[in-house]
């Protein structure tokens, strides 16, 4: 009966396996959640912290596996069928476990690459927004600088009219670029 013991020892390791996984499964379903709302590094180190975890279980599932088939040859210690049986089940439980770890380390995998490449694009979207502002700005900087230089050869050297000079392209410069963006 101590091969017994041994074998449901092994069942029951394999069901607490399981049982981490699913909730792993269930904390990167939150964590999806946050990730969606919160866009920050935190959670993406979360998620990360989650795959590492489950790549220890993929490897120490796989350790579990090759010595519950050691065991299932029988020359390690004598088994009694219903003891083969029982490590029978066991095997196909770890087997499980192992498709699942892969299969829940895949998800996160990539739903850390699709976070990573909104994030990328909200980047992409700032980093425009800034340009054009950096842009739009520059036209008045330009005209009052000529204005500046204290040149007799300027038209209308008076400040209204590099106001106007430089408020008019201006804005005409900020409703095209505006109304043409494609980040609307």
């Amino acid at each position: 009966m101590k091969t017994r013991f041994v074998m449901q020892l092994l069942l029951r390791i394999t069901a607490v396996y399981l049982q981490d996984l699913k909730q792993i499964d269930k904390t990167s379903q939150v964590m999806e959640l946050k990730l969606s709302g919160a866009m920050k590094n935190q959670e993406l180190i979360q998620m990360l912290e989650l795959e590492k975890s489950l790549v220890y279980f993929s490897t120490s599932l796989k350790a579990n596996e090759v010595t519950i088939e050691k065991l299932l040859r029988g020359r390690t210690i004598k088994l009694y069928e219903e003891d083969q049986d029982l490590l029978e089940d066991v095997l196909i439980e770890v087997r499980q476990a192992i498709e699942m770890s892969n299969i829940y380390s895949g998800i996160i995998s990539s739903m850390v690459e699709a976070f990573g490449s909104v994030i990328s694009n909200n980047l992409n979207f700032v980093m425009w927004r800034l340009t054009v502002v950096t842009i739009i700005m520059s036209i008045p900087t330009m005209v009052f600088s000529f204005y500046g230089m204290n040149t007799p050869d300027l038209p209308f050297p008076t400040t209204w009219f590099a106001l106007l000079v430089s408020v008019v392209p201006t804005i005409i410069c900020a409703v095209v670029m505006l109304k043409n963006s494609k980040y609307k």
